[in-house]
């Protein structure tokens, strides 16, 4: 009796008016969060969910050069700034496929490209080979990218591209953040399963767009033509976007390199240098969904500006101390810069580009994210190694403002740019620039 007594009493709290009410409250935040936007969308945010969770081989790329080629860590680093290399140009190409050939062409092209590639590397021994291998899987790796971006610009109204990039860019995050422990203990079982599992599920992801994702341009053309266009290049609204951008992504990518060495020089452990980084991740995680939604109430040149300028502040930070707490509230710092970036920024692209070249405006967005990560890590290394870390940071701190007032400077021009293109061709949302 006592037992029934207490099963009505809870079945009362949790149909009482508060717990409906919160019920209610949770029910439309998701809905104002992932609601309305098309089934195709969906397909490939699914798929990207599925080719990231097999994104092993680049984190540990250094490591299985290293441990299983046996290359000394000079030639290890050469081999994989090819990989780099190639992944810089990729964006180009993957931009122009998608433009002369439609998207669901250049997805599924690249895709199973990419998967050939990533198996390339991973029988590939000699020196030699494994040189061109690392080139070529990162020429092929990111062909795929742009024509996501573009895809996504077409199926996705116009006023819901943030949410919609927003949402892309986190699920791109959640997936890398389980794959690097899936990783490791995948590299258990041998090396060589890195490689296999990643070809996997990126011919996956293929497949699902071969079967699901129907042809999105709205004005595709066939061409013969296997030329990046030069259009985005001449487009001098768009440069003055791009350049700051890269700005930041410089600061972005020390990250990766020259924060490792200064922390670890400064006396961290290498186990505390992972729990810092750790806070990147779980608040990416965390913050971009409410941030995706609080975004679009404010001018997207304001949100470009306070993320240079959070990337540029957290950076500088680094330079105070080299203590856990102090380092990890950085990396807080530069990653909610980094969440305010990236939610705005390949809608802005989008609204900048003409329908038939959505890809391509893309393609060169992403080659700015290419470059940094190609240049960064020599310019940090060198600056931290003649002139020292504080040098080094406060450079990063006085770029991200200079990159932030570049983006408010630029905003005007943009935002009148953008009204001719909404009476050329539409397309082009109501955010406020």
């Amino acid at each position: 009796m006592e037992s029934a007594g207490l099963w009505r009493m809870l079945r009362a709290s949790m149909s009482s008016p508060s717990t409906v009410t919160l019920r209610h409250k949770l029910v439309e935040q998701l809905r104002v969060t992932v609601g309305g936007l098309p089934s195709t969308y969906w397909v490939l945010w699914v798929g990207t969910l599925v080719n990231r969770l097999g994104g092993f081989v680049v984190p540990f790329l250094a490591i299985y050069l290293t441990r299983e080629r046996g290359l000394t860590e000079e030639r290890a680093g050469f081999v994989v700034a090819l990989f780099g290399a190639g992944s810089m140009l990729s964006s180009l190409v993957g931009g122009m496929l998608a433009d002369r050939f439609g998207r669901r062409i250049a997805l599924v092209l690249g895709l199973w490209l990419a998967s050939g590639g990533m198996l390339f590397l991973g029988f590939s021994e000699q020196l030699l080979w494994l040189r061109i291998a690392a080139f070529t899987a990162g020429l092929l790796g990111d062909l795929y990218r742009p024509a996501v971006s573009a895809a996504v610009a077409d199926v996705v109204a116009p006023n819901d591209r943030v949410r919609a990039y927003g949402l892309l860019y986190w699920v791109v995050n959640v997936g890398f953040a389980i794959a690097l422990p899936l990783g490791g203990f995948v590299a258990q079982g041998g090396f060589l399963l890195l490689f296999v599992g990643d070809a996997l599920t990126t011919f996956i992801y293929g497949c699902v767009v071969w079967f699901k994702v129907p042809e999105t341009s709205p004005q595709f053309t066939p061409s013969r033509s296997l030329l990046p266009s030069a259009v985005p290049f001449k487009d001098k609204t768009f440069l003055a976007f791009w350049v700051p951008n890269f700005m930041v992504a410089l600061i972005f990518f020390q990250g990766h390199t020259a924060l490792a060495l200064d922390l670890i020089a400064r006396g961290l452990r290498t186990t505390e240098y992972g729990t810092i980084m750790a806070v990147n991740g779980v608040l990416i995680v965390l913050l971009q969904p409410i941030m995706a939604r609080l975004v679009t109430r404010w001018r997207r040149s304001s949100v470009l500006a306070a993320g240079a300028v959070f990337t540029g502040l957290g950076f500088g930070l680094h330079a105070l101390s080299a203590t856990v707490p102090l380092a990890m509230l950085a990396v807080a710092v530069w990653t909610v810069g980094e969440i305010l970036g990236a939610t705005v920024s390949s809608s802005v692209v989008a609204d900048l580009a003409s329908p038939q070249l959505r890809g391509s405006y893309q393609g060169v967005f992403s080659m700015s994210w290419g470059v940094a990560s190609c240049l960064a890590p020599a310019l940090g290394g060198t600056v931290l190694g003649r002139f020292g870390s504080t040098t080094l940071w406060g450079g990063c701190l006085l770029t991200g403002l200079l990159a932030g007032a570049w983006n408010l400077a630029a905003a005007d021009a943009r935002r009148r740019h953008l009204e001719q293109l909404r009476l050329q061709h539409g397309g082009v949302s109501a955010n406020v620039d």
